[in-house]
C-alpha cells in the first residue's frame, strides 16, 4: 500500500498501539497493521473477528492489545464486555 494510505489511515485511527491502528466504524472496530501495510481486520467491540486477511498470530495479537488496551480508545465506550 502507498505510504501516504498508510498515513492517512493512521492519522484516522482512535488508537494506535504497536503498529494497529484501530478505527471505530459504526457498531465495528477495523483494525490495521500500519508496518505492513496489508494486514486487516473487522471486529465487534467485544472482540469478536468478523473478517480478517491477518495470519493466526497477527490475529492473537490484535486479540490481545483489544482485551488490554481498548479503554484508551477514544471515546468512553470502546469496549462492551
Amino acid at each position: 500500500m502507498e505510504n501516504e494510505k498508510v498515513k492517512r489511515i493512521a492519522d484516522d485511527a482512535d488508537m494506535i498501539i504497536r503498529g494497529y491502528a484501530f478505527k471505530r466504524d459504526g457498531d465495528f472496530i477495523r483494525v490495521f497493521n500500519i508496518n505492513d501495510g496489508e494486514s486487516a481486520m473487522m471486529m465487534t467491540p467485544e472482540g469478536v473477528m468478523l473478517e480478517t486477511n491477518m495470519d493466526d498470530i497477527q490475529q492473537v495479537i490484535v486479540k490481545r492489545i483489544w482485551e488490554q488496551d481498548s479503554q484508551y480508545m477514544e471515546g468512553a465506550d470502546a469496549k462492551v464486555l
